[in-house]
């Protein structure tokens, strides 16, 4: 009786590695999930810096306009205004912060180029990187898992073969054993036990073969490619770490290259703070608005308890007592000198700066007169070129034709010409301001009448004053009107046949007003007076008590009530 070995033996050999299979797998999963959050976390701080640079350029862009805003116009009165150390403080100020807007933009170029362009780039070699070495781990693990299935294969082949083989050794058995069944038939079932008993030797021997196969194909898995792959998984996360950590030194870099710029603006701008000198400023203002006039006297006494007339005082005018025989003559006296004030004509004023103060007509003639000489002086500039290059045409007529500016260098001559005669009227002009104002070194003095009435001639020869009209211009005078009132004489009597002023309207005094400074008038609370010359806009309304006493008092002292009759008339609460 033939018996054949049981297979079932073998099955014990076989190793199981799905779970860990499963395992290496669940760990791609989440090292992939957490490589693309390192990825996303590197493009968010791009963003963040991307973000920071537009910043710095808006700031930058507003400093600038702000800058560009409070900087003072070409050939405008704002430019004039620089002249004071306040102003030139400010600015340097301005010109500092245009150099401060500069760095901010310095820090969004740096942090573009340094940064977000550096890391974009790296961003995407990082991902090409990390597809590559996923991709890698994906196919050695589906390679292992190939390698499995055909184990699985060849196991089930193995074990069908060896149950096939032991039914066919068991049919064949009892067929042995059965006297009723014909040799032939025996001889058949052996047969085919036999048959059977070598096909599952065979699947023995490739299920054995595959096992050794797939046994070295895993260890080879998860002791070679899967720990490369996942070392250079590891190096790549530790790079985008130690790249990420770089960057934001470099932030911070960026900003500290800076500083010392910025704090270079911050010195100048507190360096021209300190530059900042008030009494300098003061002095200006007072070159710059400084009239030449002198300061009015001392007022007469007037002595009331003579019977004589009483006459209106007329401040630096004084007051002229003859022989009692004198006539007031407001008309023209009473708005004469009132230079305190002074309204400034808002029309064209006249060639010779006639129209304002003596000091600053000088200085308006002598800008004028500096203005003319550097034309002259470019004119004749061109002038000497033109010659010099007729002197080249003529040594070299090749190059041009030294004709062709002969009637160029006739105009500048004719420029330069009536330039010099411009130059001469306003130096004219100058000298005549100059001659009249009073020495610097003089001391202001107020004449009596009867001063001037022994000296009006050698007054009238040194002394000059500017006369005030009532629209704020100012006219010459050849008489000593300016200074004093003289007695009547013939002189004055050119002036007897001038108006007085018409009355506008009236006016009632809502406080006591004591009228100390020259052209002003005292009134009493409650008293109703008479209403000449309304307020031009410098706060001071003229008014007149009777034909002898006129002058101005603070609009807001009174109430008005203009005619309505009357031109330009409105009311004053």
């Amino acid at each position: 009786m033939v018996s054949l070995p049981r297979p079932s033996v073998l099955h014990g050999a076989v190793s199981a590695p799905c779970f860990c299979c499963r395992k290496g797998k669940d760990q791609f999963d989440n090292l992939e999930k957490h490589t693309q959050w390192g990825i996303d976390v590197l493009e968010k701080y791009i963003k963040f810096v991307k973000e920071r640079t537009e910043i710095e350029l808006s700031y930058a862009k507003q400093l600038r306009n702000l800058s560009k805003k409070y900087q003072p116009k070409k050939n405008s009165k704002e430019e004039e205004e620089y002249r004071y150390t306040s102003t030139r403080a400010f600015l340097a100020t301005l010109n500092e912060m245009n150099d401060y807007a500069g760095q901010h933009e310095v820090i969004s170029e740096n942090m573009t180029s340094l940064i977000t362009g550096e890391l974009t780039r790296y961003v995407q070699e990082l991902k090409q990187e990390r597809k590559s070495h996923f991709h890698d781990g994906r196919k050695a693990q589906q390679h292992i898992e190939t390698c499995w299935k055909q184990l699985e294969a060849s196991k089930r082949r193995f074990e069908r073969d060896c149950k096939e083989a032991d039914r066919a050794q068991q049919y064949f058995e009892k067929m042995d054993a059965d006297i009723n069944v014909t040799k032939a038939d025996v001889e058949k079932a052996r047969q085919q036990a036999q048959l059977r008993h070598q096909m599952a030797e065979d699947s023995k021997a490739e299920y054995s073969s595959t096992l050794q196969k797939f046994n070295s194909e895993q260890h080879e898995h998860y002791y070679t490619h899967i720990p490369n792959i996942f070392q250079k998984i590891q190096e790549m996360e530790e790079r985008r770490i130690v790249r990420i950590g770089e960057s934001m030194k470099t932030f911070a870099e960026v900003d500290r290259q800076v500083i010392p710029i910025i704090g270079k603006c911050l010195d100048e701008i507190t360096k021209a703070a300190e530059s900042v000198d008030h009494k300098n400023d003061s002095q200006m203002v007072i070159e710059a608005f400084k009239s030449g006039f002198e300061p009015p006297g001392d007022v007469d006494f007037e002595d009331f308890t003579q019977p004589m007339k009483r006459t209106v005082s007329e401040s630096s005018l004084s007051n002229s007592r003859g022989d009692g025989k004198s006539e007031p003559k407001f008309g023209s006296k009473s708005k004469g000198k009132l230079w305190p004030f002074i309204k400034k004509n808002k029309g064209a004023g006249p060639e010779d700066f006639s129209n304002l103060p003596p000091e600053q007509r000088r200085k308006k003639l002598q800008q004028k007169v500096d203005e003319l000489n550097r034309d002259i002086q470019k004119e004749m500039d061109s002038r000497d070129a033109l010659t010099k290059m007729k002197d080249v045409y003529i040594k070299n007529p090749q190059m041009g034709d030294a004709a062709s500016v002969d009637h160029r260098l006739a105009e500048l001559g004719q420029n330069i010409e009536k330039l010099r005669l411009e130059v001469q009227k306003f130096e004219g002009w100058l000298a005549e301001v100059e001659g009249r104002l009073p020495a610097r070194t003089e001391q202001p003095r107020r004449q009596s009448g009867v001063y001037e009435a022994q000296n009006a001639s050698g007054v009238n020869s040194c002394a000059q004053d500017r006369e005030s009209s009532p629209d704020g211009s100012y006219t010459e005078e050849q008489s000593q009107e300016t200074e004093m009132k003289v007695p009547a004489t013939d002189f004055d009597d050119e002036f007897d046949d001038e108006e007085p002023l018409p009355t506008i309207g009236t006016c009632k005094a809502l406080y006591t007003f004591e009228g100390q400074n020259e052209g002003t008038i005292s009134v009493a609370e409650g008293e109703m007076l008479y209403v000449i010359e309304e307020d031009k806009g410098d706060g001071w309304t003229r008014i007149r008590r009777n034909e002898d006493e006129e002058g101005y008092v603070p609009t807001s002292y009174v109430e008005v009530y203009l005619d309505k009759n009357a031109k330009g008339a409105m009311t004053y609460i």
